[in-house]
């Protein structure tokens, strides 16, 4: 199966195929999430050090923070699987 790879920011891609969820970074949920990520070090930060704007879980339960919007994110995410017409990993 062919890997489409998702456009994280900054040069930075992910295997979509493997994105489980896009989450805006505000809540005090998403604070604790990615708290407990670093400090298990499954967190990975390519926001160059901009505002986290968006939480991207993966089916590695891997933490990825980046600084494109949520929304901007999960259109990207959409139109990869419509274009392809491949259904998410899950």
């Amino acid at each position: 199966m062919e890997q489409l790879l998702l456009n994280i920011g900054f040069g930075n891609s992910v295997v979509a195929q493997k994105v489980v969820a896009i989450l805006s970074p505000g809540s005090s949920p998403m604070k604790r999430v990615k708290d407990e990520a670093k400090k298990e070090k499954r967190l990975v930060d390519v926001t160059h050090g901009r505002k986290t704007r968006a939480v991207i879980l993966t089916e590695s339960n891997h933490i990825l923070l980046s600084a494109i919007q949520a929304e901007t994110v999960a259109n990207r995410f959409a139109s990869l699987m419509d274009e392809k017409d491949v259904k998410p990993h899950g």
